[in-house]
């Protein structure tokens, strides 16, 4: 009996499996053992499938797919395989084609078959069969199946594809077709890719299978704020040793692999290919700053958040391990391995202790203790003497690891703004105590704290891994298989290391009301150092050109928020232009992220309604934006015959990929914007003012305007000393506040004279020992030990221990020490390549700063005005400059009638500001000579004059 199509679909457990095989013209002669008949609801097409055996839901180990084959049958020549990837803005789309030849004599299955990363949603597969196309779409299950078993009832095909999922997926394709036909497959997925480590890596698995006449493989990455760095590590062999160019410009970059026929060979006579492996790509973008990178295309918008130069923040762990009989051997030796680095990497402001369970529960230490040297090894020790026997004891040894650190927190002896963390390894379910997993899952959560997260490995392939990955989605952190027949032992260092490095706690990010809708995730528990959080959502029509956003976070020593913007048609005029850009990628983005959130918020739904609500968003979803899901399927038709391609029932994804480690939402943070004093923002002026604004500013080469309120009058004078000299401004020991700047020259002389600049400026609160160091390439905030940096290429808003610093982006700084005094930083930009001037720094504080009697410097000492009197004002040899005479601080000086500029309203032409210009570098008019106002570094008081 000939059929048209046979679909048929197996499971394989460690590697999720899609299989499809079909029959074109061909015959099945084998028989269907009657056990499997319970897969079919129509007895009737049972004489359809051939050997069909149902697997067991267990995980096998590495061992049992060295039989994979990426292309199955005798007699096969593959005549192209080519795989393309477009990543356009961290989100990827591929596609891998593959182009085969039946050259024997019979007919016979080929088999086509791909390894996809399993964060990847397959969006479509079509096939050719000479001439005869089938072409996917992706349906809702319930569409699909009734669909589809209209067609099985007219004898067009069988089966139904069932599939679990762990971290690598495999599609598998079989078409059994007459000698001499021509296939071409052609698979399609779709990731957002995640950051880890400071990196995106981006993995293609290349199997053709065989010596291929035309084998490309091409990366093509659009990142429209620039590409910092690109990697292809030689991951194939050395047999591919320089077979790899990458092309880069600032924006763009294309990777490409084209072996030929020849550099295939795995020897110089070798028939078989040596293509068989990961290549994998990495990179990472340029970031203009701290507050995140805000995109919007095709009505959607995307926020990507990935802070650098942030000082940690200091941990709290618990280590919990099973030392279970099942971890004899090389589990247990591959994870003390793990731990002895793991405990290097703690530091005296980091507490830990660690827990480890078999049918019974120890402690090394019943409290936390500090990461110092001699508990440090200590802890080594304990850890290399631990003998795995007895049972598994999950449920006692977690709740122990929450006391724990709940003692600690009610004792005060952890900071508040540090970070909590319990990291489980194990490797199997529990056999003593309390061993309903849904009863352990409350346990835990029951008594976990909000600030408290859960990190769960599992150890091996006979772990429910399912469990972890719940528990720990449930408690703010996330699960991680680590394979004991890998190298487990570095599997654990790299997962640590992604969370070693905590930067910031209680992330939110915030829009305009009424500006965006239908938003992802946006309020993050933790963040840590290399990693990334991504936010999208819908643009609303506002009428208004451009989208901002705001975020909060608290780090080590301060809280912080952030805002940033973007033009909302800008982006997609750009991609209109890129020939290899993902077409709608801030849609497909926005539905990736919604979905894996959707399904990790379905595995924790505490009622069936609560499940079926989110199952239909699900639906919707995925079918709109044609991703295969475990809720949705892949119908493909050709003429006359439909194919189903199914998903996993029950999925065991987890929560959203692409915001690292952040876990579920904590309780909203009030938006907190520190409001500018309005003197830092002047009314625009059409006509020159006769006075600064009651403010006193340095600004140019550099040139002092001192506003004498009183007298309603300003002064200036310039000072000529050398660059790297550090200048006085304030120096206030009541207050404990000094304020510095440092000289730096013009590139060239003019007119035989050197110009010197401020190229930095320093402020210091004593008391709190606070700095802050504002410089023309950054913004350096230091409390203590902890340093943080900021870049002019965002708008940041900052609290730490009475000081608020507020960064306007590419425009100027202002800092308020414990609500009294205030100095204001502009920057002062020149373009790049200016033969002589160079990027600056002006300075502008206002007069009614709350100085203490002690103030001194430059500037401060006018907090005490003087007597000042002008008189026997005349003219000069310059009709436009009166002259005159200032008597001040018993000094008659001879003045000059004229103006400076201040640049608050406009930094490139300024506002004239008409002054009394007193010459020699102000002597007679400030306390001393200027030399006297050098100091020796940025936080230097000033000696008494």
């Amino acid at each position: 009996m000939k059929l048209p199509i046979l679909l048929l679909f197996s499971t394989l457990l460690l590697h999720q499996t899609y299989t499809f095989e079909f029959v074109i013209d061909g015959e099945w002669d084998s028989e269907l053992t009657s056990h499997d008949a319970g897969d079919y609801p129509n007895s009737a097409d049972l004489h359809l499938r051939p050997n069909f055996r149902r697997r067991r839901a267990i995980l096998v180990s590495d061992e049992d797919f060295e039989d994979f084959e990426a292309i199955k049958g005798n007699d096969i020549t593959v005549k192209s395989y080519k795989v393309e990837s477009r990543i356009t803005s961290r989100f990827a789309h591929t596609t891998v084609k593959s182009s085969v030849v039946n050259t024997g004599s019979t007919a016979q299955s080929i088999g086509f078959n791909v390894q996809i990363p399993k964060r990847a949603f397959i969006t479509n597969f079509t096939m050719n069969v000479n001439g005869i196309t089938f072409i996917g779409s992706v349906k809702e299950k319930t569409v699909a199946r009734n669909l589809y078993s209209q067609a099985r009832a007219r004898g067009k095909a069988a089966g139904i594809v069932r599939a679990n999922s762990q971290d690598m997926e495999t599609f598998k394709t079989e078409v059994h077709v007459p000698p001499g036909s021509k296939v071409q497959f052609e698979l399609h997925y779709q990731e957002m890719m995640q950051r880890k480590l400071g990196v995106y890596q981006h993995t293609l698995h290349l199997q053709p299978g065989r010596l291929v006449p035309h084998l490309h493989v091409d990366v093509y990455i659009f990142e429209p704020k620039g590409i910092s760095m690109v990697e292809v590590p030689n991951t194939l062999g050395e047999l591919f040793t320089g077979l790899t160019t990458v092309t880069k410009s600032k924006d763009k970059a294309h990777v490409t692999f084209k072996p030929t026929l020849q550099q295939q060979r795995k020897c110089h006579n070798c028939t078989e290919s040596g293509v068989d492996g990961v290549f994998t790509v990495k990179y990472d973008v340029e970031r203009e700053g701290n507050a995140g990178e805000l995109q919007v295309s095709d009505g959607h918008f995307v926020h990507f958040f990935a802070p650098q130069n942030l000082s940690p923040l200091s941990k709290n762990i618990v280590f919990v391990i099973d030392v279970s009989g099942s971890m004899w051997g090389l589990k247990m030796k591959q994870t003390v391995e793990a731990m002895e680095a793991i405990l290097d990497d703690l530091t005296i402001d980091d507490y830990f202790s660690i827990v480890d369970f078999n049918h019974n529960v120890r402690c090394w230490s019943e409290e936390l203790v500090p990461g110092s040297s001699i508990q440090v090894a200590d802890a080594k020790k304990y850890v290399q003497s631990i003998k795995p026997n007895g049972g598994t004891n999950i449920n006692e040894a977690l709740q122990r690891a929450v006391q724990m650190l709940i003692k600690a927190s009610n004792q005060g002896l952890i900071d508040q703004r540090s970070v909590s963390m319990i990291i489980l390894v194990s490797d199997g379910d529990p056999t003593v105590g309390e061993i309903k997993l849904s009863n352990i899952q409350k346990n835990v959560k029951r008594i976990m704290r909000e600030e408290f997260s859960l990190f769960s490995l599992g150890i091996g392939f006979d772990v429910d891994y399912d469990f972890l990955e719940r528990i720990a989605m449930d408690n703010r952190g996330v699960a991680q298989r680590i394979y004991a027949n890998h190298d487990a032992a570095e599997q654990l260092r790299t997962f640590y290391s992604q969370v070693s490095s905590p930067l910031l706690r209680r992330i939110t990010i915030q829009f305009p009301e009424g500006s965006v809708s239908d938003i992802t995730q946006s309020h993050f528990d933790k963040f840590f150092s290399g990693s990334e959080i991504v936010v999208a959502g819908k643009l609303q029509s506002t009428g208004f050109p451009t989208l901002h956003s705001f975020t909060t976070a608290s780090a080590a020593t301060m809280d912080m928020t952030l805002q940033t913007d973007t033009d909302i048609s800008e982006l997609d005029a750009i991609l209109n232009q890129q020939q290899h850009s993902v077409t709608g990628f801030a849609r497909q983005m926005w539905a990736y992220i919604t979905i894996n959130q959707l399904l990790a918020e379905r595995a924790l739904a505490p009622t069936a309604a609560k499940k079926r609500k989110i199952t239909q968003r699900i639906l919707g979803l995925a079918v709109e934006h044609q991703f295969v899901t475990p809720l949705t399927a892949l119908l493909i038709e050709g003429e006359n015959e439909k194919l189903l391609a199914d998903s996993p029932k029950d999925p065991k994804h987890g929560c959203c990929s692409g915001v690292g480690f952040q876990g579920l939402r904590p309780p909203p943070v009030q938006q907190q914007v520190y409001s500018i004093p309005n003197w830092v923002r002047p009314t625009p002026m059409s006509t020159p003012s006769p006075a600064t604004g009651h403010i006193t500013v340095v600004d140019n080469d550099p040139h002092f305007i001192i506003h004498l309120p009183k007298r309603d009058m300003d002064v200036c004078f310039n000072i000529d000393s050398e660059p790297g000299d550090i200048l006085n401004l304030v120096s206030d020991p009541g207050a404990g506040v000094v304020i510095n700047g440092m000289l730096i020259g013009s590139k060239t002389l003019q007119n035989n004279k050197l110009k010197t600049y401020f190229g930095a400026i320093g402020v210091f609160y004593r008391p709190e020992g606070v700095r802050v160091t504002v410089r023309t390439d950054r913004i350096d905030v230091v409390e203590g030990k902890d340093n943080n940096s900021f870049s002019w290429g965002s708008t940041v808003d900052i609290t730490i221990n009475g000081v608020k610093i507020s960064i306007e982006k590419d425009s100027k700084v202002s800092v308020v020490v414990n609500g009294r005094i205030t100095a204001m930083v502009l920057l002062h930009r020149v373009w790049k390549k200016h033969p002589v001037n160079v990027d600056f720094l002006g300075f502008y504080s206002p007069n009614d700063n709350q100085y203490s009697e002690q103030v001194h410097g430059l500037i401060g000492q006018f907090a005490n005005e003087p007597e000042v009197k002008v008189s026997n004002i005349r003219d000069g040899p310059d009709p436009k400059k009166k002259e005159a005479t200032m008597d001040v601080k018993g000094n008659k000086l001879a003045v000059t009638r004229g103006w400076q500029k201040d640049y608050r309203e406009d930094k490139k032409r300024g506002t004239d500001v008409y002054c009394w210009f007193v010459h020699n570098s102000g002597k007679g008019f400030i306390d001393g000579h200027f030399s006297n106002y050098i100091v020796p570094s940025l936080d230097s008081f000033l000696p008494e004059l």
